[in-house]
């Protein structure tokens, strides 16, 4: 599926517009970034309860949020019509975290909306070691 006619990002896809978000983060190109974004954007962080409303905001969200070393790798971006879920490995001053981040587009192919969801990794539980493989 493709997003609509009105599409300006000229991207035909949700996997497409999310490659692209993730490539401009890692960059740090933040106005190409910002171009992806609808303006009325909305961020959510479910386990912090974070909520950010707005082009400019999320912008100022991730510039000044993040104001350390980090970096990021797309592990699987999934994505159909107006929408795309990713997988990726943030890397940042702590080590590296998994990601999952669910995103909806806009009917003009920008995003509209992002969930993000950031596991903490925990110990395998004894009852379970001598049925699994570790990695």
């Amino acid at each position: 599926m493709s997003c609509p006619a009105g599409n300006v990002l000229g991207m035909t896809d949700a996997h497409e517009v999310v490659a692209a978000y993730w490539a401009a983060a890692e960059a740090r190109d933040w106005p190409a970034f910002g171009a992806l974004l609808a303006d009325d954007v909305l961020y959510r962080g479910p386990q912090t309860r974070e909520q950010v409303r707005g082009r400019e905001a999320y912008l100022r969200f991730n510039v000044e949020g993040f104001a350390y070393d980090w970096h990021l790798t797309v592990q699987r971006i999934v994505g159909e019509g107006q929408h795309a879920a990713s997988w990726i490995e943030f890397t940042g001053p702590e080590g590296a975290q998994p990601g999952l981040c669910f995103f909806e587009l806009a009917g003009d192919g920008r995003i509209a909306r992002i969930t993000d969801f950031w596991p903490d990794p925990y110990d395998l539980p004894a009852s379970r070691a001598h049925l699994v493989e570790r990695y």
